[in-house]
């Protein structure tokens, strides 16, 4: 009897043989206590539903329509929080304390493409999430996820096609592209605080961006924040501003400048030996120490004046005794300009960063024709003219609080960044959900051609891409419903164009009403959402190392 049930344990499969384990001694224990494991069903579920949360927070803000949130930080309120208000997807997901795994994959493409982009952060978010939602029907349907991700394959190779088909390219034209470029602007700008004053706004970025000239540095546009006013105050200021006074005594007015941009210590005038103890035997004593400092650092004065500047900038301190002795030699003293200031007014001027002075022939000086101190409100800042990069500006923004600046601030951000990025590739598309309801026709097309089970999550791949016009019209407070039901009407009419229109809550030609989008930024958000997708849908394992104890 032994040797027969022995002989039956032989043939017995292994997984039969570990689950007897299991349920006999509660099974191999391979994790530290504590740790955990969700396989199959149950690990896909987790993240799907992760990522679809993450999808459902942000989907009322996309859109014109899109509504604003606050984000309170963790100390809760009071007096000194400091809350946001912001409908930008980027700076949303980047504020909440994410602890699903498959959750801050959509939070890390939101943040890529704000980098790569800056528009499109939650509509990259909503796509992918989505997209998410149709496929947890499918595996609920017993479909492999590898079915589905080949399936979503064929169709976005299907939509990149579309969406290659239907872009412009007025890049040789400069008047038509500076129209482009407005329009782009002006789209981005209406989904954000800025939407009443967009046309104003959208002409500030895009003379900002277009005097780069297509250099690769957004650096030399400098955005300043100043409150008072209203918003259509803002204003676009040539050259650049340095939120700093000229030292006391000096000239308020400098025509012609050599600029000398250093970051060294000018405040050694003084008795500074650390950790030492000096006993001295007379007050003689202690004044030829002083004295001793004094002439080294007239030394490095006369250096710096050996140069043949007219203005230094420091990025510290200058005492009043080095103060002194550049006053006297002609040289107006500019001291503890911040660092992004040094930074970027040292390759607005062309200038280097000297820290010693011992070479002047080898120091590059920086030139602006006119420097000067002017009032910005109640503050006053010192303006640099006619720089030698003249691409450099400045755009001042006036707004009535602090809140209201910074998502100002936001909004212009994402409209600098989406026009810098047309600027280099310079194909547009149409906006207003035109372009979605395209490729989803697109997809619906190429379905007929594909067999087999691939064809069904080609089509909930179509049905994640009309989901965009159908979240527009919702935030809209619109009837989603019969207005997607005209715009595919249109779009099998081959009316590619036509997209929604939010002040009368119907269907238009976006090409009559001027509604463009940047082609990398659309193309952006269709392939990171279906990346993303595809990534979560291969989930089939949740392992969760143990929590570190803790000591005591």
């Amino acid at each position: 009897q032994e040797a027969g049930s022995i002989l039956h344990v032989a043939f017995c499969s292994t997984s039969s043989l570990l689950k007897m384990h299991k349920a006999l001694l509660g099974g191999p224990e391979i994790y530290k206590e504590g740790a955990g494991e969700d396989k199959g069903e149950l690990a896909r579920l987790q993240a799907f539903i992760g990522a679809i949360a993450i999808g459902d927070l942000v989907k009322s803000t996309l859109g014109p329509k899109g509504m604003d949130k606050i984000l309170q930080p963790a100390g809760g309120g009071g007096p000194t929080s400091n809350a946001t208000v912001t409908n930008d997807g980027a700076t949303i997901l980047k504020s909440v304390w994410i602890d699903n795994p498959a959750a801050r994959i959509l939070v890390d493409i939101s943040k890529t493409q704000d980098q790569e982009c800056g528009d499109g952060t939650t509509s990259v978010v909503v796509l992918a999430a989505e997209m998410l939602r149709n496929a947890q029907t499918l595996v609920e349907q017993k479909m492999h996820p590898q079915v589905i991700i080949r399936g979503y394959r064929f169709a976005l190779a299907a939509a990149r096609a579309q969406l290659e088909a239907l872009a412009m390219d007025n890049g040789k034209d400069p008047a038509k592209f500076r129209e482009d470029l407005l329009r782009i602007a002006r789209t981005t700008l209406s989904s954000k605080l800025l939407q009443h004053e967009k046309d104003h706004f959208a002409t500030l970025a895009v003379d900002a961006v277009l005097r780069l000239g297509g250099k690769p540095n957004l650096d030399y546009i400098q955005v300043l924040k100043k409150a008072g006013g209203s918003l259509k105050d803002s204003f676009l200021e040539e050259g650049f501003i340095l939120e700093k006074r000229i030292g006391v005594g000096h000239k308020k007015v400098l025509e012609d400048c050599k600029v000398l941009v250093a970051n060294c210590q000018m405040d050694t005038d003084k008795i500074k030996i650390y950790g030492a103890r000096v006993k001295v035997d007379s007050l003689e004593a202690v004044a030829e120490i002083e004295q001793a400092e004094k002439d080294k650092m007239k030394k490095k004065i006369e250096k710096i004046v050996d140069h043949k500047c007219n203005v230094f900038i420091n990025r510290q301190l200058i005492y009043n005794y080095p103060d002194q002795l550049l006053k006297e030699a002609g040289v107006m003293a500019i001291e503890h300009s911040d660092f992004d200031g040094s930074e970027r007014l040292a390759a607005v001027l062309g200038a280097d960063i000297a820290s010693t002075f011992e070479n002047p022939e080898m120091t590059v000086l920086g030139s602006c024709k006119r420097i000067e101190e002017i009032m910005i409100g109640e503050d006053k800042v010192i303006k640099f003219s006619g720089c030698s990069k003249g691409e450099a500006c400045t755009i001042v923004l006036r707004g009535s609080s602090q809140h209201v600046l910074d998502e100002a601030e936001r909004s212009l951000h994402d409209a600098l960044a989406v026009l810098y990025q047309t600027v280099q590739e310079t194909r547009v598309v149409w906006g207003g959900g035109s372009m979605e309801m395209a490729m989803a026709q697109a997809v619906q097309q190429k379905l007929t051609e594909v067999g087999g089970k691939e064809s069904v999550a080609m089509e909930s791949f179509g049905k994640a891409l009309m989901q965009i016009p159908v979240i527009l019209a919702d935030n809209a407070g619109l009837d989603s419903a019969e207005l997607v039901g005209q715009l595919r009407a249109a779009h099998a009419k081959g009316q590619n164009s036509f997209g929604l229109e939010f002040n009368n809550g119907t269907i238009a030609d976006m090409s009559q009403l001027g509604i463009m989008e940047s082609f990398r930024s659309k193309m952006s958000q269709l392939c990171s959402a279906a990346e993303a997708a595809e990534m979560i849908i291969r989930v089939d394992d949740i392992i969760k190392n143990a929590p570190r104890q803790r000591d005591g």
